[in-house]
């Protein structure tokens, strides 16, 4: 269950996603569009409430001090740039036609975009990048793919649907309920494998148990024992983890 709220702070006004989910933990995070506090389905209705004023409360007390905690970095493309993820280097060729809308394909390590010069330039911008996490998420997709069966069958061995690499700001990695999808933010591809395989495997230990449980840790350490590293990686680094 999601709900939005709003937090005033200094005469600005956050959105606030307010999530119930099956998680053994409450959390809370600064994304770059909204700030997210995740709580537990089986916490107590006034427990809830607490929690939810404790992180509101944090979060004030960090953007009063640091605002652009708030606003999500954003890369300046120019045609010529390279571009690395992971151990892959990218050559951008951009161009910019007056057209309605924009393209862009991949070929060999060149992504060619073809961006309308129609839209305003902060658009332009979201274009770019949401077109080249594309292009390099195709790329990627078969050896995350890859990686997921082997890491599951060597751990799990759990019935799952697909593997999906998508652009997803607010977390770095999901299990659908339903589907028994895995999902990877292409934000992970710029971090190491070993950080990449603690995500796949966070996700797969989700098959077996829904909520962030003391079990679910245990099935994660039993598979990675030293994960707290690779989360420790992903709270120090991953804010420069982005298209």
């Amino acid at each position: 269950m999601k709900r939005t709220e709003a937090l005033d702070v200094n005469g600005r006004t956050y959105p606030v996603n307010v999530f119930i989910e099956d998680r053994h933990d409450a959390t809370a995070s600064i994304g770059g569009r909204s700030i997210n506090i995740r709580l537990p389905r089986g916490m107590s209705r006034e427990e809830q409430f607490r929690q939810l004023i404790r992180f509101k409360q944090l979060v004030r007390q960090k953007l009063e001090r640091h605002p652009a905690a708030f606003q999500q970095p954003k890369r300046a493309y120019a045609h010529g740039d390279t571009l690395q993820v992971g151990n892959e280097a990218y050559l951008i060729n951009l161009a910019f036609k007056g057209k309605e809308s924009s393209s862009a394909g991949i070929a060999g390590n060149t992504i060619s975009l073809v961006i309308s010069s129609r839209l305003p330039e902060e658009k332009r911008k979201k274009h770019i990048a949401t077109l080249i996490s594309r292009c390099i998420g195709a790329r990627r997709l078969p050896e995350i793919t890859r990686r997921v069966h082997e890491l599951n069958q060597k751990h799990f061995r759990q019935q799952f649907n697909k593997v999906f690499l998508k652009n997803n700001r607010s977390n770095w990695g999901s299990c659908s309920r339903e589907g028994r999808n895995i999902n990877i933010s292409t934000r992970l591809l710029f971090a190491p494998g070993d950080v990449i395989d603690y995500v796949c495997t966070h996700e797969l230990a989700h098959l077996l148990e829904k909520s962030h449980s003391g079990r679910f840790w245990e099935l994660v350490a039993q598979a990675m024992p030293d994960y707290r590293e690779k989360k420790r990686w992903l709270r120090e680094n991953g804010s420069r983890c982005f298209f």
